[in-house]
């Protein structure tokens, strides 16, 4: 009975000691854990970083802030399937606002097209 004692106590002496001299895994967890977020956080920054640039430079982009005068913007080619619709739809007699919504045309390129067609 003794030897049996004698066994389990320095079994439980060397695995004490063995205990020392393992690894702790939480800790390694925790740096792991760490240095995600750090890594997230560092990601999230130069986005919004980027986001910013990019937000600044649209901004600069959209030109002047005094547009020009109708009369002096260079024409937009209207398609003649849309020239077709505008005068059809004033053919069903459409008031110009009406028709405009549904060309996706300013009014006065409604009112341009009709007054060309009718000359």
């Amino acid at each position: 009975m003794t030897i049996i004692i004698i066994s389990l106590l320095s079994l439980s002496t060397l695995l004490f000691i063995v205990s020392f001299f393992q690894k702790d895994r939480y800790t390694t967890m925790e740096k792991d854990m760490e240095e995600l977020s750090m890594n997230f956080l560092q990601e999230n920054y130069t986005m919004k970083k980027r986001l910013k640039i990019l937000e600044e430079e649209l901004l600069m982009d959209e030109g002047p802030v005094f547009q020009t005068p109708p009369s002096q913007r260079p024409k937009k080619k209207v398609h003649e399937i849309v020239k077709n619709q505008v005068l059809a739809l004033h053919a069903q007699g459409m008031n110009l606002e009406q028709i405009a919504k549904q060309s996706a045309l300013p009014v006065m390129d409604v009112q341009e097209i009709i007054r060309d067609r009718s000359v």
